[in-house]
């Protein structure tokens, strides 16, 4: 039997000021016009959180599936229907044993993925990354963690001027498994060796990487000018300017611009003292920092709360929809089936009021309690 939401519905094509989105069981049938509405609540695509390490309370850092339930269930309740799990720099034992303790998860359709942000990170652009931890890229590690993930491994973040770079992306994009360039030292050319390679996401635009330079563009500016790389940007205030935010997004295009939050545990809890990596991190007015020199470790944010900062940015809310759904969705391979309100998608969607808070959240056909 098809069910019926009705109100202001963003579509790729851009917002049908009265319209309905109809499912029946777990899929989209129709998404039309329906001229009784009279500016109901917004209705868009479920958000898809393609960089996240935790929230609620909650971490994927550590590997431990019952967290990772509770993490994602914590996302879900703001909208996010779709999520990679984050990890962050570890040993090779801890990467194993995550893979083996989320890829059920993914089975289960809990999260999308596993995203390992790390350890091939370079340590002059760390952030909040161990540096204990960090080294250069093994294609015999990342071939064991792909045959144990079973298709679970969805994303890997490296540092293309690391040795052996080019040859784990190359292994990566044969391995069907997005490569994304992030906390890196390189160069221009050496971001654009690893585009040509295959890499095809650019990690949080702008944090970790090397700065704009007139005379050195780096990896910023290769991303930003790759026609085939999708740009994370963290809409929260604090890990970028607004007029940085809004430069991106205009530069790369909403096709090309995925927010993301890049969240840990802290998400949606008090401020105090947390966890990240084996690392203390203290979380002030909502900002979490290193204890021991005061990095930006990740951040506080939802992303209903990254969507709601990017319109008030300036940033029209069609295009905000495609940078919280149809764009990551489409980065990390599975823009065939969420990530729009469109006919034969999954029917995820997120009912929002008028100042874009959440209302409601759809996944799979389900009303989420």
């Amino acid at each position: 039997m098809s069910v019926r939401v009705n109100g202001r519905v963003v579509t790729p094509n851009g917002v049908i000021r009265q319209g309905c989105v109809e499912w029946n069981g777990d899929r989209i049938t129709a998404v039309a016009e329906y001229p009784s509405v009279r500016d109901g609540h917004w209705i868009l695509p479920g958000f898809v959180d393609m960089h996240t390490h935790g929230g609620g309370g909650h971490t994927f850092t550590t590997g431990d599936a019952d967290q990772a339930r509770a993490a994602a269930g914590f996302h879900l309740a703001h909208g996010t229907t779709t999520l990679l799990a984050s990890l962050v720099s570890a040993p090779f034992p801890l990467m194993r044993a995550a893979t083996e303790a989320f890829a059920p998860l993914v089975d289960e359709g809990v999260l999308a993925g596993i995203h390992f942000e790390g350890p091939y990170l370079s340590a002059a652009r760390c952030g909040a990354q161990n540096l204990e931890y960090l080294r250069d890229p093994s294609t015999d590690e990342l071939a064991e963690l792909i045959e144990l993930g079973g298709g679970a491994i969805r994303m890997v973040t490296l540092a293309p001027e690391r040795d052996g770079a080019l040859e784990a992306i190359k292994l990566l994009i044969a391995q069907r498994v997005v490569a994304a360039v992030g906390h890196t030292d390189a160069t221009y050319d050496q971001t654009r060796a690893a585009v040509a390679a295959g890499a095809s996401v650019g990690t949080h635009l702008f944090n970790g990487m090397r700065p704009v330079h007139h005379r050195e563009p780096g990896p910023v500016v290769a991303l930003l000018d790759a026609p085939t790389v999708v740009c994370e940007l963290v809409a929260d205030g604090v890990h970028l300017h607004d007029g940085t935010l809004t430069f991106a997004t205009a530069t790369a295009g909403p096709d090309r611009a995925a927010l993301i939050t890049d969240a840990m545990a802290a998400a949606g809890m008090a401020d105090g003292e947390y966890e990240l990596g084996g690392q203390a991190v203290t979380v002030a007015d909502g900002v979490a920092r290193l204890a021991r020199d005061g990095a930006i470790a990740g951040s506080t944010l939802t992303m209903d709360a990254a969507l709601r900062h990017a319109v008030d940015a300036g940033i029209p809310i069609a295009d905000a929809a495609r940078m919280v759904a149809t764009t990551p969705a489409r980065a990390i391979g599975l823009g065939d089936r969420v990530g729009a309100l469109q006919v034969g998608h999954r029917a995820d969607l997120v009912v929002l009021d008028e100042d874009l808070n959440v209302v409601r959240v759809l996944r799979g056909g389900s009303w989420v309690e």
